[in-house]
């Protein structure tokens, strides 16, 4: 028998002063039996990092052709591709020729940085590629927030990272492997 997704409401009230975006989205969110907190809770805060009024949700780690997180223009090209996790060679070469802009949110500690070293030189072709790393602390701290039903208010100011949750904060500094060209 098949296990079925979790689902999670969450209002998302973003402020992101680098950017000048103040909006509160109101999201279901799908937790697939196989993504953990720590993932899910890495999944909203990159919805928020890249938060527009065209920013979806997909169907993540169910559909292998889709990212995590995408924007598509109002004439359906695919203007955001944002995925996590430690994506093969392939899908990062794959991802940059579908979008106009790929990010990639690496977690995970040790094999993060394993993954980058591995590929890293084969990025540098890719000018519309940007890749964040997450230190494995601070997503444990955000995984502690998770609950099925969530008001999270995230503060970005100067590339860090304030997410609070009732009266539990989590800390995330996003850390730059790559930038766009």
């Amino acid at each position: 028998m098949a296990l079925k997704s979790t689902i999670y409401k969450v209002e998302l009230s973003v402020s992101d002063m680098d950017r000048h975006y103040y909006e509160t989205h109101k999201l279901t969110v799908a937790k697939h039996p196989s993504e953990t907190d720590e993932r899910l809770m890495v999944r909203l805060l990159a919805f928020a990092l890249n938060a527009d009024e065209q920013l979806e949700l997909t169907k993540g780690l169910s559909t292998d052709d889709e990212p995590d997180i995408w924007q598509k223009s109002l004439s359906g090209e695919l203007e955001l591709w944002v995925a996590l996790g430690l994506p093969s060679d392939k899908v990062v070469r794959q991802s940059c020729g579908k979008a106009g802009k790929v990010v990639i949110y690496a977690y995970g500690g040790r094999p993060a940085e394993v993954w980058w070293d591995k590929i890293k030189g084969s990025t540098t072709r890719f000018d519309n590629l940007q890749v964040m790393n997450l230190s494995e602390d601070e997503t444990r701290d955000l995984a502690g927030l998770a609950n099925r039903s969530m008001k999270l208010q995230i503060n970005i100011q100067d590339g860090e990272v304030m997410v609070s949750a009732d009266d539990r904060i989590a800390y995330v500094t996003p850390v730059k492997l790559k930038d766009v060209a």
